[in-house]
């Protein structure tokens, strides 16, 4: 295991570098949210916050149980919308300091979880194709193989969610580069 914390180091710091450049270089990301238009903003954060909605993930109308999905009332709310899947969160003055040390922490455990599956899978002393096609694979089900989910259940835009699917291509290419260049031998 020693010998590969230096490729799971470098996997690591490769995706979030990538996802660095991703999302805040390259243009693609910045219509994933939008902004609601006009003055409907304000109008909906003074409206949530005058119902005092504790922090957490809601959906709008939300059956309460499955017995609830077959009441006449919540099928007519929900046939004449609008829904909505929404994350609320206390307010706080912007900072992305506090992400980005998750999302890098984020990157090492997978790259360790990698790492150790790739050793099991191929051994020493393998080539880099073999070891980059392993661990690249891997890496993109890891960064990318739940991501469909939010597109099928809580209707995320396919767009947004094929950019991020697109994403865990690239995190898997470097993941698979940095795992067949620093492979033990």
């Amino acid at each position: 295991m020693v010998s590969l914390w230096l490729a799971i180091l470098a996997a690591a710091a490769g995706v979030f570098i990538a996802s660095s450049i991703t999302h805040m270089v390259l243009p693609y990301h910045r219509t994933d949210v939008r902004k609601l238009p006009g003055d409907k903003e304000d109008l909906v954060l003074d409206a949530l916050g005058r119902l005092a909605v504790a922090p957490g993930d809601y959906a709008v109308p939300h059956a309460g149980s499955q017995a609830g999905m077959r009441d006449p009332a919540f099928i007519a709310k929900a046939t004449k919308g609008p829904l909505a899947f929404m994350t609320l969160a206390p307010g706080s003055a912007p900072s992305m300091g506090p992400s980005l040390g998750m999302w890098f922490i984020y990157c090492l455990l997978a790259s360790i979880c990698l790492g150790l599956m790739t050793w099991y899978i191929v051994g020493p002393g393998q080539p880099f194709s073999y070891v980059f096609h392993i661990a690249g694979f891997m890496a993109f089900l890891a960064y990318g193989g739940a991501l469909p989910q939010m597109s099928i259940w809580y209707r995320r835009r396919w767009a947004t969610t094929l950019k991020s699917l697109f994403d865990s291509v690239i995190y898997g290419a470097v993941t698979g580069a940095a795992f067949g260049w620093l492979w033990p031998q």
